[in-house]
């Protein structure tokens, strides 16, 4: 599949060897739903990529067989650069950020990031180091002791990130976690992620369904079509890091969002031609 140029003097990025490889990947549920069909994509080290689809098409599928929380019916997903337990499984370095926070309301806040490490056997005391930094990472670390039901809803959404930071992942991947954000907030944790990502060097592979977030937080945006899903169109996102408000309003950022928004259109008439 060709990757679409973006129109930019920045240089294009090119990726670090592959690190997660979705290898002719279908997935049909039990009642018959085909939400996946021979989807084949490489994503390198350090990427950042979005998925981006209209509601149906299999994005949040195919982030869930990455991760290992889905089988796929046929195909394969392979780590190449992962590690190996001693039985040969893929020990994945992986953070998970779902579209709910899904915190436990009875908890603090840092009883919600420490999650993760007790269910791997890590004391509370062992684990409050790395507990803090997590939080200090997305501005949190003075709300430790708090509950959820004291935070807004993007601090809520800094917790789900923390937590799926405190494992110091290689892979961070994210299902649609802004989609019921305000506009301001949703663009002031885009740009915390973009800095975090650029400080930490994850690879990250981000589900959305705009195209403006998609254009902004992307280093390659994947445009799948809808049911079943399947990989239409490729486009690079070439432009200069750190992006901000100046990007937002750029010839250049209203260019990708116009190709972006042709390529999707055109993915939703896809199955015309099945």
């Amino acid at each position: 599949m060709p990757v679409s140029s973006a129109i930019s003097m920045a240089p294009q990025l090119v990726p670090g060897r592959p690190i997660v490889q979705l290898e002719h990947v279908s997935k049909t549920f039990s009642n018959g739903t085909v939400a996946l069909k021979d989807m084949t994509l490489t994503i390198g080290e350090g990427e950042f990529v979005s998925l981006l689809g209209p509601s149906g098409c299999g994005k949040s599928t195919a982030l869930r067989i990455i991760a290992g929380l889905g089988e796929a019916t046929t195909g394969r997903v392979e780590w190449p650069t992962m590690a190996h337990d001693a039985t040969g499984k893929v020990e994945r370095a992986i953070g998970f950020v779902f579209q709910e926070p899904t915190l436990m309301p009875w908890a603090t806040v840092f009883k919600n990031v420490w999650l993760p490490l007790r269910l791997a056997g890590i004391s509370k005391q062992a684990a409050r180091a790395r507990v803090m930094e997590a939080l200090d990472m997305v501005g949190l670390a003075s709300f430790a002791d708090a509950y959820p039901r004291e935070l807004s809803g993007g601090m809520k959404m800094r917790v789900s990130i923390a937590r799926a930071l405190v494992t110091r992942p290689r892979v961070l991947l994210m299902d649609e976690p802004f989609a019921a954000l305000d506009e301001i907030t949703r663009q002031k944790l885009n740009d915390d992620l973009l800095r975090l990502w650029a400080q930490f060097g994850w690879t990250v592979v981000f589900v959305t369904h705009s195209v403006f977030e998609s254009v902004y937080l992307s280093t390659r945006i994947v445009v799948m079509a809808p049911r079943p899903g399947r990989v239409i169109d490729e486009i690079a996102v070439a432009a200069p890091s750190p992006r901000d408000l100046a990007f937002r309003t750029s010839p250049e950022y209203s260019e990708l969002t116009r190709r972006t928004s042709q390529s999707l259109h055109s993915a939703l008439g896809a199955n015309d031609h099945l």
